[in-house]
């Protein structure tokens, strides 16, 4: 950085330490880009397909929404209410598929972007992506207030509880501050209408739970172990059981983490190769970032001093200046800073 490359020239005899903030912010941001690319498996240990039987009504009936008699799977957010994909979704595989396709023909990213008119940084981002699931993984799970609840939705439905108002009630009872049409708008998919309950309904199935969303997998990765609920632990240990990739990513953040906290920077390069040995392209590019720095980085991991008064500075000044409306000049702003509380 051109700015860090000043201060060292000023003050050859400073020494240069790494925010240990951001550094865990680093990491974190590339657990999940991780979490994203490898969402399939966290779906598949959550989700269990349905079963396909020989018969030709069976494979019907497996190919429609289920009914009210039928098990309620957790959606995976590709579709709509009517079974469609999502307009974005099908939006991002076109163009997933038309830049991937465009490399395979050996044209170049600027090529890419003019032929499909797409902005410089989508072509790059898509251009990079390792699969269609790391560019769906946000767009499908989006933040909603009806998250935590989805549990216990699901297994109120699979006991028989298919009314609509009477599960809002009694969502509104557990502290849900949402409407009614919420809950209706999440079941509309896997409600037949018009359909006639059966005399003799099927034994409500095992539950389903559904999968988690990446942000909350990569905060129990980062999380201490032994800061974690039972059972989001308990979840934590079948996704890892489940993907590779995933246990050596939690693997390699515990060992950064114990790095950090015991003010061992001497073993960041015997982490760092470690990182290499395994197929984790996120945290690959994150290593080489550090190797670019990586005295500041050791002495970030070595020493118990941080930027953090240095960022409080920054943002008291940004308070300051914006306070002005855009009409405070330096010597105001100067006067503040110096004079003020």
């Amino acid at each position: 950085m051109p700015g860090t490359r000043r201060c060292c020239a000023g003050t050859p005899q400073a020494r240069q330490v790494a925010d240990a903030w951001h550094l865990l912010r680093n990491l974190a941001e590339a657990v999940e880009k991780t979490v994203g690319a490898h969402h399939q498996c966290i779906r598949t240990a959550f989700t269990t397909p349905p079963a396909v039987t020989e018969s030709a009504t069976a494979l019907k009936r497996t190919a429609e929404p289920p009914s009210e008699g039928m098990p309620f799977v957790p959606p995976d957010g590709t579709r709509d209410v009517l079974g469609h994909p999502r307009r974005l979704v099908a939006r991002t595989t076109e163009r997933y598929t038309a830049v991937q396709h465009l490399m395979s023909e050996g044209k170049s990213l600027t090529a890419i972007r003019r032929q499909l008119r797409l902005d410089p940084s989508t072509v790059r981002r898509f251009a990079r992506a390792r699969n269609l699931d790391e560019l769906l993984v946000k767009a499908i799970n989006r933040a909603s207030i009806l998250d935590e609840h989805k549990p216990y939705l699901h297994m109120r439905w699979s006991e028989g509880c298919h009314d609509i108002p009477q599960l809002h009630r009694e969502l509104r009872a557990r502290g849900f501050t949402g409407d009614i049409q919420c809950v209706r708008r999440y079941f509309r998919p896997f409600k037949k209408p018009h359909s006639p309950k059966p005399k003799n309904p099927p034994a409500p199935a095992p539950e389903l739970r559904p999968a988690p969303k990446p942000r909350r997998v990569v905060r129990w990765i980062m999380t201490n172990p032994e800061h974690l609920a039972e059972t989001d632990a308990a979840e934590l240990k079948e996704i890892r059981a489940s993907c590779p990739h995933l246990d050596a990513m939690a693997r390699h953040v515990r060992a950064f983490a114990d790095m950090m906290r015991d003010l061992r920077g001497d073993d960041l390069p015997t982490w760092m190769d470690r990182v290499l040995t395994d197929d984790l392209p996120a945290l690959h590019s994150l290593v080489n970032g550090m190797k670019r720095d990586l005295d500041a980085v050791t002495a970030g991991l070595s020493t118990p001093w941080s930027s953090g008064q240095v960022e409080g500075h920054v943002t008291r000044a940004k308070l300051l200046k914006r306070m002005g409306y855009g009409r405070a000049n330096l010597d105001l702003l100067r006067r503040r800073i110096l004079l003020g509380p």
